[in-house]
Parts: structure tokens; sequence; C-alpha cells
């Protein structure tokens, strides 16, 4: 059970937070980069929500893998193994494997790289899924010196492949795509 009844606590003045261990550690942590980031790319994914308008499936889909993320948040910012610590799972990876299966079979193949825009939830798809790149990034970064879940590195690397292809079905299953031209601006 989470209570949170004290908000401003004064702990991180001097620079240094705690992670979920209890362990006080600096706030440019690698480890604290890493989950900083998961949040990062979750509040990036409320504004998505935003211009979903009447799409259900896909604020459904937005809706789990937000849960998702604040799993992964609990996940990194707990470092070692325990069998009481929240873990992202493989089942959570499978799920985002299907669903981008799903949508991928409504979608055109591709003729050339997407350049991030079309609609407005399309940009901000993809706006998120560079947030969770930058956050795979660092997770490999501190799986190289700590260990790491590895359900946590496959969840944003498949975390990442979903929000393109959802961001492609936000542009009206490709058709609203906008499309690299190589050498046009030349």
């Amino acid at each position: 059970m989470v209570k949170l009844d004290v908000i401003t606590t004064r702990g991180g003045d001097g620079g240094e937070t705690s992670l979920g261990d209890g362990a006080r550690v600096r706030k440019d942590a690698l480890r604290v980069e890493a989950y900083g980031t998961v949040d990062e790319a979750n509040a990036c994914l409320g504004l998505l929500r935003l211009h979903l308008g009447q799409d259900a499936e896909a604020d459904a889909m937005v809706a789990r893998i937000q849960n998702d993320l604040f799993d992964l948040g609990a996940d990194l910012c707990v470092p070692g193994d325990g069998p009481d610590r929240l873990r992202v799972t493989d089942a959570q990876c499978a799920r985002l494997e299907q669903e981008v299966a799903a949508m991928n079979a409504a979608i055109p193949p591709l003729r050339s790289f997407v350049l991030p825009g079309g609609s407005a939830g399309a940009a901000h798809a993809h706006l998120a899924r560079t947030i969770t790149r930058r956050a795979e990034r660092l997770v490999v970064a501190l799986a190289a010196t700590e260990t790491v879940n590895p359900a946590a590195l496959r969840y944003l690397n498949r975390l990442s492949d979903h929000l393109f292809v959802l961001s492609r079905r936000l542009n009206k299953n490709g058709a609203g795509d906008v499309t690299w031209q190589p050498g046009a601006t030349r």
C-alpha cells in the first residue's frame, strides 16, 4: 500500500535522494537518471492521452503502459535482487508485442522513414518514443555497472516499437504519416 501524506520532506535539498531500498544516492546517479527518464516518458504519455479523442482502445493501451512504467520505475529504483520486489515481467513485454502485431496488421508497409508528426497524437507518440529510447540507453549503461532486471530492458525496447506503430495508427493507419524525402532540401 502506498501512502504519501508528506510531499515536501527537504530530504533532497543537498542533492541526494533515497532509492526504494532506503539507500541515499546523488540525484545525478545513473539509476536515478534511468528511472527519472522513465517517469519523463510516462508524463509524455499523459499528454498523448489528451490527443486520443474517442479512440478507447488506444487510450486503454496507453493507460496500461503508464501503469507498467510505474512498475518499471519501482523496479529500477530498488537495486539488487529479492523476491519481495516489484519487477517488470516478460508477460508485460509479450503484451506489448501482441499489441504491436495487432496494430501493424492494419497498416501498410513503410516505403520511407517516418518523420515525427502528422496528427497531434502521433507527434506525442513519437516524442514518448524518443524519451523511451533515451531511458533504454540509460538502462543499458546502468546494466553495465549494476544488476538490472533483463525484462526492464526488453520492456523499453518493445515499448519504443509500440509507440512507433501507435503513431502510425494515429496517423490514419499510415495514410497521414509524414515521410522522409531523401535529399529533398538540397
